[in-house]
């Protein structure tokens, strides 16, 4: 006879899992450029986490945040290598992206704020 045992994902747990990737990608555009690098190494571990969270929901509303984050990441290699070695052309640039991925990022917390969050349930056999 195997022993069963559950774990608890609780609701709210998962909605504040579901915000963390938003977060990041808010701090990495409002504190200073060199956080923007710093948060695409460490955003890899957020996703590759929080997108198998055992809420679906946590890991769709990663999945966006993700694609928005990494979209405008990729676009920063073509962009400053044939940027002119100006700094204010860099800031005109660092601007846009402040303007791009902070809107986008709290238009996802409000519909994760919205969402109806259940608890999960995670079933382990022993």
């Amino acid at each position: 006879m195997s022993n069963i045992e559950s774990t608890i994902i609780t609701a709210e747990s998962a909605k504040s899992s579901a915000k963390l990737f938003n977060y990041g990608n808010i701090l990495s555009v409002l504190i200073a450029p060199p956080l923007f690098i710093f948060w695409f190494g460490a955003s890899i571990a957020f996703y590759a986490t929080l997108r198998h969270h055992p809420n679906e929901r946590v890991g769709y509303f990663t999945q966006i945040a993700a694609y928005q984050y990494y979209a405008l990441a990729g676009l920063l290699v073509p962009l400053f290598t044939f940027a002119p070695p100006r700094v204010t052309f860099w800031l005109i640039i660092w601007g846009i992206y402040v303007v791009i991925l902070v809107p986008l990022a709290i238009m996802q917390l409000i519909k994760i704020n919205r969402e109806e969050w259940k608890d999960v349930t995670i079933k382990k056999h022993h």
